[in-house]
Order: structure tokens, then sequence, then C-alpha cells
């Protein structure tokens, strides 16, 4: 557990697996925390004002990992459809058929681990299969708004138009943020993630 600024306790720890579950148990106390960001292998307390930090560290260092966060919610469904330009690249690489990719996608079961690179942007991590996809030996200038891709242990979906190196796997059928929406962003931390093949 590090400082960070003035108002803040970075917590460093091994797996993807230990974020999700610890970040889970944090988000249940009624520490005086303002907000808390999970990211790939960190989680960020950012405390409310004229919080001790020496103080909070130590209630934090008592909070053991929970069930990961979204266990006991229903999944927010995505409907998707997979004809992606890179879906058979992305297949072979795991060393599936395109068919296997595609099912074992839909009965994966998904978290939305942490969010960043843009607005909407979910890591979405499984915890049934492998996941481990190369990115793109050349990253794409132009990655559509919507494009559901596939690149290391995880699975997303662009909220927007942007470059990007991810395997392109498909589309998805819904908006992933709009800020007429509330919250704009479809997908938090936390978030139990089900895509479903729509045609």
């Amino acid at each position: 557990m590090l400082p960070s600024g003035s108002r803040g306790l970075l917590l460093e720890l091994d797996t993807l697996e230990e974020v999700l579950a610890r970040y889970a148990a944090l988000q249940e106390t009624e520490l005086p925390v303002l907000d808390l960001v999970p990211a790939g292998r960190t989680i960020l307390v950012v405390a409310d004002r004229g919080t001790d930090l020496r103080e909070l560290e130590q209630q934090v260092r008592q909070v053991g990992p929970g069930e990961h966060a979204g266990t006991e919610r229903e999944p927010v469904e995505v409907p998707v459809r997979y004809d992606g330009e890179d879906l058979h690249d992305a297949a072979e690489a795991l060393g599936w058929s395109p068919e296997e990719l595609v099912r074992r996608h839909q009965e994966e079961e998904w978290t939305v681990a942490f969010c960043g690179f843009a607005p909407g942007f979910g890591y979405i991590a499984g915890t049934r299969f492998a996941w481990d996809t190369p990115r793109r030996s050349s990253p794409r200038t132009r990655v559509p708004a919507g494009a559901l891709a596939l690149a290391g242990e995880f699975t997303a979906v662009y909220p927007r138009e942007s470059p990007g190196g991810w395997q392109l796997v498909g589309h998805a059928l819904v908006e992933m943020f709009d800020l007429d929406r509330d919250p704009p962003s479809l997908l938090l931390p936390g978030t139990p993630v089900r895509f479903v093949e729509r045609p």
C-alpha cells in the first residue's frame, strides 16, 4: 500500500482476481472513502476530506477479499453480432474454431474489472476459459464505435470511434456510453456482463 497524493492510497495486488475480490469487499465497507478506482493490478482509494490517511490505511488493511463484485446482481446483457473482421484470426490464435470462440464468449462469466482508455470503455475479464488473445501486429487507425474486441485476458466494446490494436470479433447493438443516460456508461467496475448473439 502506497501513498498517492494528499488524499489517496494505492493498493498494489498480484493478480486481477485479487483486485476484483478486494474491490468487492471495499465497496461494502463504511470507510471514509470518496472513490475506489480499480485497475489491472491496483486499486486507488481516494479518502474523504480531512481523513487521517494513516488511520485509513490500517482500516483498509483489515478488509479481507470478498466475493467478486456483482455476484449477487443480474448480469447486464449486451446484444452483439459476431461479424468482426478478426474473428477467424482471433479464433486461430486461441486454438479454437470461430464457432467455438463465439460459443465460449457467450458462455463466459464476464465481469467489468476496471474502466479506462476512453469514457465507457470497460476492461471485461472472464473466469471460465483461458483468454489470451494477442493484439494485432499493426493497430488500426480507426476502430468503429460499438466494435466488440479481444486482447490479452480481456474483452471490450469500443464506446466510440478511436484507434486500437485489439482483435475485432463483432459489434454491440447497444450504446455503451450515452451522456443522456444515468449513469452514462452502461458498464461500471464490478458489473457482471453477458454477451447475447442477435441476428
